[in-house]
């Protein structure tokens, strides 16, 4: 059936959802509406243009108006608006942004890919600055360099230590830039575990960078070149990068009557449609369906914008496809460190409600450790008590991260438990993998948690008669440092606990003192071989 089909939003999933419809359809009149200067840009390679990292700004453009056109046949319209849905008489109103003229079109279906925009903190003096910039869009990014290259900015402050906040900060650093990076929350790299984003703190504050953590700003002084703080500290800047998150652009939505979340996200079915008929919805303005816990889940990606907009022109070309459902895959560069999540975290798992999971951190070597530059990587898996259902990863190191989370997030999508790894066929070649691959070993791990092999124990939840009458047993080697909250009665390395077995009473409860890695769990074996009771402590901040 010949339609006519309009797409309002040119970045992600609007292009995908058009091009990938005029493949299967050289019939259907396809216009595409954008309200900005460019389409079909890479918004996650922004902070390395502005980084010098990626030069040729004209490459991160991957289809222009006229290209579409060309190769496409869609008609491309930028520096144009949606002001008005008519789901009824499905209509929309437009406004051209150049000279303020309006006209209405009509469709037979409607795909609205409006992304989010960024949160502009409600800050004292900040308005009418002209050194204050966020980043989402082509036309930020082209201020932002302008600025720098007329300014020649020496001193730069970045609010928010999320992902986008430190990616900057290390491209603003490269750039040439002293950079302070100031958030509210007590960690980076929020919604991750401590215990993955302390290490990806440690890497900061290595390169140089200021963090201030639990810190917020109250006003904008000096035309900007001041910032103060709650606690009246002033930090000096030349410019300011405001990272403090996205909200969803939703508007339009809302006013036609579509239905919308709570937080403002279209919702929308396992078709994408929304709650008016022939009108669907893709990319960051969605709120859709978690793979993991089938509870509704903002769509915060934009290689999810991208698959659900070819998924949707299958969709709307006839063929009876569902969209299964948001996992939520990301990684990032911070540094020398690579850092990536798929899932849940337990923190996010905490603030839904759920609290049936379990989890487990290792340190395995990134690669065979007898092959040269062997390095740690931190893995923190999550998952359902009893059944073993994979909730979540997180993931840091120096090399080999990204195809770990890739691998489990084929894991989650394929329906596999944490008992399915360690069957997992991995590729093996010692620069690359061990024998046992990481991931394997966290399965291993996570299995001997769920089958209570070794009982482990939180040190917040250790209680007064614990702590009085248990043995606290630390088996780090010499030269190591201590680790964890909880003090030792004893240290004796793993490699002589079998020597030193006398040393260690019987009648006595034995705690493990956290460490990360392996040595803990072989001490508790040991022990456990040799009839002592062993109780393994764990950390929920290291």
């Amino acid at each position: 059936m010949l339609m006519k089909i309009i797409v309002v939003g040119g970045v992600a999933g609007g292009p995908s959802f058009a091009t990938r419809l005029r493949r299967l359809s050289e019939d259907h009149e396809i216009v595409l509406i954008e309200r900005g200067d460019n389409i079909s840009y890479a918004s996650c390679a922004l902070p390395y243009y502005l980084g010098g990292v990626i030069n040729d700004r004209d490459s991160l453009i991957e289809r222009t108006p006229a290209i579409l056109k060309q190769k496409n046949n869609i008609d491309v319209r930028i520096r144009q608006s949606v002001t008005a849905v008519d789901p009824e008489a499905q209509t929309i109103q437009v406004k051209r942004l150049d000279d303020g003229s309006t006209y209405t079109e009509t469709y037979d279906r409607l795909v609205l890919a409006t992304g989010a925009s960024p949160v502009k903190p409600r800050l004292e003096g900040l308005l009418g600055v002209t050194n204050a910039f966020t980043l989402r869009s082509m036309t930020d990014a082209d201020r932002i360099k302008t600025f720098m290259a007329e300014n020649q900015p020496k001193k730069v402050a970045i609010l928010g230590a999320g992902t986008a906040g430190l990616e900057l900060a290390e491209n603003m650093q490269r750039a040439g830039l002293e950079v302070t990076v100031i958030d509210m929350a007590d960690q980076v790299l929020s919604p991750y575990d401590r215990e993955i984003a302390d290490i990806v703190k440690d890497e900061v504050v290595a390169h140089g960078v200021t963090l201030l953590l639990n810190k917020k700003v109250r006003t904008f002084e000096a035309s900007g070149c001041i910032l103060r703080l709650v606690d009246d500290t002033t930090i000096l800047t030349d410019m300011t990068l405001l990272m403090t998150g996205v909200t969803p652009n939703s508007e339009l939505a809302q006013a036609a009557g579509i239905a919308v979340s709570a937080d403002g996200h279209i919702q929308v079915d396992d078709h994408l449609q929304t709650s008016a008929k022939n009108v669907y919805a893709i990319g960051d303005v969605v709120e859709t369906t978690s793979l993991i816990t089938g509870k509704p889940v903002a769509s915060l990606l934009s290689s999810a914008a991208n698959r659900q907009g070819h998924l949707l022109a299958d969709i709307i070309n006839g063929d009876d496809l569902r969209y299964a459902g948001f996992i939520g895959v990301s990684v990032a560069k911070i540094f020398d460190l690579t850092v990536s999540s798929v899932g849940f975290s337990t923190q996010q798992l905490d603030a839904m409600g759920i609290t049936d999971y379990d989890s487990v951190f290792v340190t395995p070597f990134d690669h065979a450790y007898f092959y040269p530059n062997a390095k740690r990587l931190s893995i923190k898996l999550v998952f359902a008590t009893g059944t073993g259902k994979i909730l979540g990863g997180q993931f840091v190191g120096e090399a080999g991260v990204d195809k770990r989370a890739g691998e489990l997030s084929a894991a989650i999508t394929g329906g596999l438990t944490v008992n399915d790894l360690p069957s997992l066929e991995l590729p093996y070649s010692p620069p690359y993998s061990a024998t046992r691959d990481p991931l394997n070993i966290a399965g291993y791990v996570a299995i001997n948690k769920l089958t209570d092999l070794i009982e482990t124990v939180d040190s917040q939840a250790l209680t007064d008669t614990d702590r009085a009458t248990g043995f606290f047993l630390d088996v780090r080697e010499a030269g190591k440092p201590e680790a964890g909250t909880v003090a030792a009665t004893a240290n004796i390395p793993l490699s002589e606990l079998r020597d030193r077995l006398a040393e260690i009473p019987a009648d006595r409860t034995i705690f493990i003192t956290y460490r990360k890695g392996l040595n803990p769990y072989n001490a508790a074996r040991i022990l456990a071989g040799k009839g002592y009771q062993v109780r393994l402590i764990t950390e929920t901040t290291d």
